[in-house]
């Protein structure tokens, strides 16, 4: 439930309309969602390995931290602050903002929208701050929430709304373009399905708080991974089936447009608010997680020592408290859906590749078990009896093949990033390596 929590917020019921923007033929939308599950999966892969070989907190931070040097791991956690993290949950609350509108019938402009989201971030902020917390139920009852609605989505759109008309708009634009293009257009395209996979990794944030994570985190990761796969295929079925592939890239709200040409109104107010609710369960979910990056930091003195502090009810409320400010800025000054999913992907991208070479660092060190012996040494700390790592690690299967695969893919979309959307890509770039003199700046605060 974490991991698809993690996964499902409510990119599936926004971005096929990104996707379809980019290609415009139902086989090119649901190749890329297709070719997307695939990424994630091997991906699952990669973060089901490294979760069994450690079970400190962290996630990335700790992997890149020990594979390469404390610096990635640091810029990682930048990023995260600054960047990827902060970046996709404005993104998500402009989802709910504009679904919020679709419930209540008003027609808002980009900066109402903006203006919306951004309150939302800071009252979950707030939430969190004072220890009102999801636990595991309430994690349990938004995932289900969400599986519910997206089951009546696909349900009530197959059984009751009409197919749309084949349309030529879209294959002729596909037919007039060069090899190169559609490749181009291809790789474009993966990005925002590529955001919507995107949050297995935030289960393994919490590796120290999961009873037995060596087994139970990759287990859960690669079941919650293939779930997902099945639920957002299904979801692209039937919006290419309903609206076609022209009317998919005229709406930001398709799940809203399929739900209102099968029951009306009533149908579109329904699932404006199950996507809601779905999005809320995702910022409550990601303002927890991704903190213990901030936290690991600031334990390490990488970062600023109040990201470390506790409050009361034992949760890392400066944290919080930062990444939920900044989100807010970042919602107000993006105030656009696309521009913000771009700004925070393109980084994303770079460090889910370098996570994966991760794989074939902790591999060639696990036959020499002198390197690095401290206590979070994944290699050192779990050896197996013929020098390959844990006894309970988890194996990626057709290794070195389909991490090259994820490395590849991972380079071929951030490619299609700076080429398609180089001035988002290159501020959230610039962001990036101001990471770089900070790390100094604390490792010699530290020294």
């Amino acid at each position: 439930m974490i991991v698809m929590g993690g996964i499902i917020g409510a990119g599936i019921f926004t971005n096929p309309y990104v996707v379809a923007q980019q290609v415009h033929t139902p086989f090119l939308i649901l190749g890329a969602w297709s070719v997307g599950g695939l990424i994630a999966l091997a991906g699952a892969f990669i973060y089901a390995e490294l979760s069994s070989q450690v079970d400190e907190s962290g996630g990335q931070y700790v992997y890149l931290r020990e594979a390469m040097h404390p610096l990635v791991g640091f810029v990682y956690g930048w990023s995260m602050l600054f960047v990827i993290q902060t970046g996709a949950m404005a993104a998500v609350a402009l989802i709910f903002a504009n679904h919020l509108l679709d419930l209540f019938g008003v027609a808002g402009s980009d900066w109402t929208t903006a203006l919306i989201g951004a309150a939302t971030l800071l009252i979950l902020t707030a939430v969190n701050w004072i220890g009102v917390r999801a636990g595991t139920a309430t994690q349990n009852v938004f995932m289900v929430l969400k599986l519910v609605a997206i089951a009546g989505l696909v349900v009530i759109g197959l059984a009751l709304a009409n197919p749309a008309p084949r349309a030529t708009t879209g294959a002729s634009a596909a037919a007039n373009q060069t090899t190169w293009q559609l490749l181009i257009a291809f790789g474009a395209a993966l990005i925002p399905a590529q955001f919507a996979y995107g949050g297995w990794q935030t289960a393994c944030y919490v590796a120290g708080e999961v009873r037995d994570a060596k087994k139970t985190l990759p287990r859960g990761i690669l079941l919650g991974v293939l779930g997902v796969v099945v639920v957002y295929l299904s979801v692209n079925y039937v919006c290419v089936h309903v609206l076609g592939a022209d009317g998919l890239q005229q709406t930001k709200t398709p799940a809203t447009a399929i739900m209102r040409l099968a029951l009306g109104a009533r149908g579109a107010r329904l699932i404006a608010a199950g996507i809601a609710i779905s999005t809320i369960g995702f910022l409550s979910q990601s303002m927890l997680t991704a903190p213990r990056v901030y936290f690991a930091m600031a334990d390490d003195g990488l970062f600023f020592k109040r990201l470390a502090w506790l409050n009361r009810a034992r949760v890392p409320a400066f944290a919080i408290a930062l990444q939920g400010l900044l989100a807010a800025a970042i919602a107000l000054v993006g105030s656009r859906f696309e521009s913000i999913l771009n700004y925070a992907v393109s980084v994303d991208i770079v460090f889910f590749g370098l996570t994966a070479a991760c794989i074939f660092v902790f591999r060639r060190r696990s036959g020499n078990p002198s390197v690095n012996e401290g206590a979070t040494s994944v290699a050192a700390a779990h050896p197996l009896p013929d020098g390959r790592g844990s006894e309970q690690a988890f194996r990626i299967p057709g290794h070195p093949f389909t991490t090259l695969f994820f490395i590849a893919a991972c380079a071929v979309m951030t490619f299609a990033m700076l080429y398609n959307f180089p001035r988002n890509s290159a501020i959230s770039f610039g962001i990036m390596l101001l990471g770089v003199p900070a790390y100094f700046v604390w490792a010699r605060r530290t020294a």
